[in-house]
């Protein structure tokens, strides 16, 4: 059978159909500039759903301000293991930046355990104790888009799109409406492969460190 086999040729040849696809379906549309055409496009490469040219909402200078956190070497905080495989961890670290998940750490079983809550919320609360600047990347738990707002604290920006049916469409409308940096999806679509493809189109778009 004759089939592409090169990685680098897939990809390149995959982000070519879907900008063709947009312009033949959607020859209107207009991307508000490259970082996010840049986000929006990994993140439909990903799903293969071009929902996500709607659904995905940013706030003002969020993508700079990530870029920044990370050029100074922050922490990345997920709430889940898949969403912590699926960052180039290696691209973080060229920056001193990395990626924790916590859902495991048995602080956190035992904090959810004798608090009755669910193991994310603990994860943030664990999380918020540490010293380093933050960058939240929620995928799949709305508990702890909630967690962290009732908090009221400021990391560097959150990256909410958890996906589901209870609590995530409200979770993620709760965060857009606060006054807090988002990369956020409405409605009920998400994902920690959502969350990944958020930070590596943001890390692809960076400069190599030095």
């Amino acid at each position: 059978m004759n089939y592409i086999q090169k990685p680098a040729q897939i990809e390149e040849n995959s982000f070519c159909i879907i900008s063709d696809i947009i312009h033949e379906a959607r020859p209107e549309y207009r991307f508000a500039d490259q970082d996010r055409e840049a986000v929006i496009k990994r993140v439909i490469h990903t799903t293969a759903d071009f929902d996500w040219l709607d659904i995905l909402h940013f706030s003002p200078d969020v993508i700079a301000t990530i870029r920044q956190a990370i050029q100074r070497g922050c922490t990345l905080y997920t709430d889940t293991t898949m969403a912590l495989s699926g960052i180039n961890k290696t691209r973080l670290a060229q920056y001193g930046s990395q990626c924790r998940c916590y859902i495991s750490d048995p602080r956190v079983v035992q904090m959810a355990k004798d608090q009755q809550i669910t193991r994310s919320m603990a994860a943030v609360d664990i999380a918020l104790q540490e010293p380093e600047e933050k960058i939240f990347v929620f995928g799949n738990a709305p508990t702890a888009l909630f967690r962290l707002m009732e908090h009221r604290v400021s990391p560097a920006a959150v990256v909410g799109v958890p996906v589901g049916f209870v609590g995530a469409e409200e979770s993620k409308d709760a965060l857009i409406d606060s006054d807090l940096n988002y990369i956020a999806a409405k409605g009920r679509k998400g994902g920690s492969n959502v969350a990944a493809a958020i930070i590596n189109a943001i890390l692809y778009r960076m400069p190599e460190a030095v």
